[in-house]
Order: structure tokens, then C-alpha cells, then sequence
């Protein structure tokens, strides 16, 4: 029998890091043929080579998600390789960690540039072979930080509860046109980007202790939500918010 996304040709951002891979991994396995993106061309080369092993069909192209040109680029050598496009998971992100007054003018538009203006640019250049589809779904990636607030990492805040409503906004212009939009919320998950915090804190980081469950999550365990949104179970799902946080929001 055919996976649960058997057919459905799925674009992914971010794709070599934590959540991606993971994302990947599980679409392939659902039978998806499969976009995989990231800023290293060496490296999702070789990923997208272990997914052609695997025996997906899976097309490597580097994406510097901050530049329309790329995006472009992108989205035709998709529209050429595979003719449609069904998903767009949006995961690609970069976090800087000061707050407020230790900001700077840099790093501030690093984070917007990557985790903001990505995603609307992701949508923007992607939609008109999404609408062509008729049943597609669109995927971005918030944070936990999309939904409270922390103290910290102002930049990284700002960008991700602006995805949230961004999501909201695209949700509502498309849903009569063919395109669901969601965005997923992760809390604490063992990627790259928090590992060294793990590493030194263990069960002792702070989040870690404020979540209910008392554990970080695993990439896998988000890859399920991405799952669950791209696939046809999701149908009458758009403008919400997923979270997947071991119940760190629920207090």
C-alpha cells in the first residue's frame, strides 16, 4: 500500500538539521517525493544521496531561504524535476540568544532575514505552484517563543510570533483556493541549535524543568506533527497552531 504521501511532492527548508532530517526522513518513508533544501550544498547533497538510497525521489538544491533569487532558482528546478508541488515545510531558522539592549542592529536582521522574511519569501514564490495543486499544505515553523515570552533572545521572539500570525493571515487568503497553512510550535527539542545548552544543563536547563513532562523532545516527535499537516487526515486543518512541547505552554 502506498505511504501516506504517496504521490504528494514536498519541498523542505532547513533540511539537514534536526527537525528537517527528521521531517525528511518520515516523508520519504511516507512515500513522498522529496525537495530538500539547506544553505550547504555539500551537505544536502550527501543527504539527499542517503535518501536516493533509500529509494526516494529526492532532488538536492541549495536555498539561501533570506533571497527571492534563490527562491526562485528553487522553485523551478522543483517545477522542472517534479512538475508539482503539494507541501512547503518552512523549518529553516537561526536563533540569537540576547535580549533587548544586547541586540545589535546585525543581529537583529540576520534573524528576521532568515526566520521572517524566509518564510513569507517561501510562500510568496512557492504559491502558484501550490494553488495548481489543488490540495496542498503549507508548514511553517514557529516556536514555543511564537507563544510566551522568555526574557531573551528578543530577535528570535520577534520573528516567530510573527510567523504565527503570518500563517494566520495566508491561512484565511488561501483557504478557499486550494492551500491549508498551519504552523508548529516546537518547545524543547534536541537539535543543533539548543545541543550545547543541553549538554551543559542536561535536566537542569530551565525549560527543561518548567516542562511538564520533564524531558526535551526529539525531532522525530515533531516530524509526526509535520506529517499529520502535509497529509490528507489534515484536510479541513488551517490557520492553527500546533504545539509540541511536552506541555511547557500549559501553565
Amino acid at each position: 500500500m502506498p505511504g501516506r504521501l504517496g504521490g504528494k511532492v514536498a519541498l523542505i527548508t532547513g533540511a539537514t538539521g534536526g527537525i528537517g532530517r527528521a521531517t525528511a526522513e518520515l516523508f520519504a518513508r511516507e512515500d513522498a517525493h522529496l525537495v530538500v533544501t539547506d544553505i550547504s550544498q555539500d551537505t544536502t547533497d550527501e543527504f539527499a544521496a542517503c535518501l536516493k538510497a533509500g529509494g526516494t525521489d529526492a532532488l538536492a538544491i541549495r536555498l539561501d531561504v533570506s533571497s527571492p533569487e534563490s527562491w526562485s532558482d528553487a522553485i523551478e528546478l522543483a517545477r522542472r524535476r517534479f512538475g508539482r508541488l503539494d507541501v512547503l515545510v518552512n523549518i529553516a531558522g537561526v536563533v540569537e540568544w540576547p535580549g533587548i539592549e544586547e541586540t545589535t542592529k546585525d543581529g537583529w536582521d540576520r534573524v528576521v532575514a532568515v526566520n521572517q522574511t524566509g518564510t513569507w519569501l517561501g510562500m510568496k514564490t512557492a504559491m502558484p505552484l501550490l494553488r495548481a495543486s489543488g490540495n496542498a499544505s503549507v508548514i511553517n515553523t514557529s516556536s514555543v517563543l511564537g507563544l510566551v515570552g522568555s526574557g531573551a533572545a528578543a530577535a528570535y521572539q520577534a520573528t516567530k510570533g510573527a510567523v504565527r500570525l503570518l500563517t494566520k493571515t495566508a491561512a484565511v487568503e488561501y483557504a478557499t483556493r486550494g492551500v491549508r497553512v498551519n504552523s508548529v510550535h516546537p518547545g524543547v527539542i534536541t537539535t543543533p541549535m539548543i545541543q550545547e545548552l543541553l549538554d551543559e544543563q542536561g535536566d537542569r536547563q530551565p525549560d527543561i524543568v518548567r516542562t511538564p513532562m520533564r524531558r526535551a523532545g526529539s525531532p522525530a516527535e515533531v516530524a509526526a506533527m509535520m506529517l499529520f499537516l502535509a497529509g490528507d487526515e489534515s484536510s479541513f486543518v488551517t490557520g492553527a497552531e500546533f504545539v509540541v512541547d511536552g506541555g511547557l505552554t500549559a501553565h
